[in-house]
């Protein structure tokens, strides 16, 4: 039977038949139960709970080195020679390139830029084909900067509980305190943020010296604000509501969702029916059905996103695993086994229902074939960057007249010939044309082995080609660098008309 999975707490296939998520598959109506208690309150933003276990370990872990590679990144040198800058990574608009290390990206190189989004986003599906939104949970901005700002929430204002309690009692001294601290940090943080992105655009420690010495400049100022306000209010309070409804990604899930992933799902074959441990101990001395779950909500609390991931799959879930820390915690408590709740593919949840043994399918051939397209795409593009060259040729034919007859019977056409130079030094050509028995002259130029073009600039030539016998036929402009002997080519056309 299909299962319908909707963007806000979905119900499962039992849920869809009909019965509660305190009922047990085999037995009939269970005693209903009021609903965990849910982290959003209502008309404010979630609540979550603080929570200990080695997923939140390694959230931290991930946190710590994305934020160190963002802050960091821009003010790490890479020599490129003279009259080149020496920042690692840098969007230089003035000068219309990208450099990342020893890459130089001209507009002209956009179709690199292109591949690699492209690359980003398979990588970005078979990750979801194998463990679902895991890039959303551990690494996406979003995700990074809102527990950044729930950890120095949770510094001011106390642990959930206390939160809960404040947001509900009059405000005083100590309570004005706790948020005017709390959005100050908030602020710091967001314009470190913001700065920084700054620093992607420009020379890093430049920018860094005149704003320590008060000469930022009006347009660098405006965009640090811009980029600070955003990451304040997307992280401060938006929270949720990016990655529920701002984030175009779980509408794609509905696309690419993989039954087969292992994604967060709660085992309610062995956690129904729900009910405290000491009932639990009496309807099993008494041979009844009791499942592991206590509904304790531990899982409800400490959720980001607010769901109740018991309710069955739900594309709003981000995949972090913070449930699966807090009910292995809880089990860990009571000598229960561990995984209640986990990183479970929905497959082996239907194969638990049926008493069937679980069966891991991480290698089949949907993520074989995106990874070995992964890999072929990186190598492409990995070759394209080792193959690309420094120096462009183009050619385009005048349009008006195509050709020129001579007094002595031969046929001339024109053509423009554009050099481009992406080095940051002075290169020397030497222009010539193969595939047609014709004269070449550059106008204002004597000679086609001496053209010099200056670094990160273009030479624009007027170019004659003359036929004593003419006739219509390819012709192929060469142009060679006198240093490098590299060979550039453009292809064309003579005409007689």
């Amino acid at each position: 039977m299909a299962i319908t999975i909707e963007i806000d707490h979905a119900r499962t296939r039992r849920m869809a038949q009909g019965q509660g998520p305190s009922q047990s598959p085999a037995q009939g109506k269970a005693p209903a139960r009021k609903p965990a208690r849910s982290p959003r309150q209502p008309g404010g933003p979630v609540v979550p709970q603080g929570v200990r276990g080695p997923i939140r370990r390694l959230k931290w872990l991930i946190l710590m080195l994305t934020l160190t590679v963002y802050y960091v990144t821009p003010f790490i040198r890479w020599n490129r020679g003279p009259n080149a800058p020496d920042q690692a990574v840098l969007l230089d608009f003035a000068h219309g390139k990208l450099y990342l290390g020893p890459a130089e990206i001209w507009p002209q190189d956009l179709y690199l830029i292109t591949a690699a989004m492209l690359l980003a986003t398979l990588i970005l599906i078979l990750v979801n084909a194998l463990a679902g939104r895991l890039w959303c949970g551990f690494a996406c901005p979003q995700t990074v900067w809102t527990d950044l700002f729930l950890l120095v929430e949770r510094l001011v204002e106390g642990d959930r509980r206390q939160r809960l309690k404040n947001l509900s009692s009059p405000l005083t001294a100590k309570r004005v305190a706790q948020i005017a601290t709390k959005h100050a940090l908030w602020m710091l943080i967001a314009l470190l943020t913001g700065g920084t992105l700054i620093f992607y655009f420009t020379d890093a420690p430049e920018l860094l010296r005149d704003l320590a010495h008060g000469e930022m400049t009006v347009t660098a100022l405006t965009w640090t604000l811009v980029f600070a306000g955003t990451t304040y209010g997307l992280a401060g309070f938006a929270r949720e509501q990016v990655c529920t409804f701002m984030c175009p990604w779980p509408r794609l899930q509905g696309a690419i969702w993989d039954p087969e992933a292992f994604t967060v799902n709660y085992r309610d074959y062995r956690g129904e029916v729900r009910m405290s441990a000491k009932k639990a101990a009496e309807a099993r001395a008494l041979g009844e059905p009791a499942g592991d779950c206590v509904d304790c909500g531990a899982c409800v609390a400490v959720c980001p996103i607010g769901i109740d991931i018991r309710q069955g799959p739900n594309f709003a879930c981000i995949n972090c695993g913070l449930c699966v820390d807090a009910c292995d915690g809880v089990m860990a408590r009571l000598d229960r086994p561990r995984g209640l709740i986990d990183y479970e593919s929905w497959e082996n949840i239907e194969r638990g229902r049926a008493g069937e043994p679980r069966v891991s399918r991480l290698l089949r051939p949907k993520t074989v074939g995106l990874a070995l397209a992964s890999v072929a795409l990186a190598g492409v593009i990995a070759v394209s960057f080792a193959t690309k060259t420094s120096a462009v040729l183009s050619v385009q034919h005048d349009r008006d007249p195509l050709s020129v007859r001579l007094s002595d019977g031969s046929v001339r056409n024109a053509y423009t010939v554009k050099l481009l130079n992406k080095s940051s030094g002075v290169q020397r050509f030497k222009l010539g044309v193969t595939g047609v028995d014709a004269a070449l002259a550059i106008v204002g130029h004597a000679q086609a082995d001496a053209i010099e073009v200056e670094p990160d600039g273009s030479e624009t030539l007027r170019v004659t080609l003359t036929m004593p016998e003419p006739g219509d036929a390819d012709v192929t402009f060469q142009a060679v660098d006198a240093r490098s002997r590299v060979v550039l080519t453009a292809h064309d056309r003579f005409v007689n008309r």
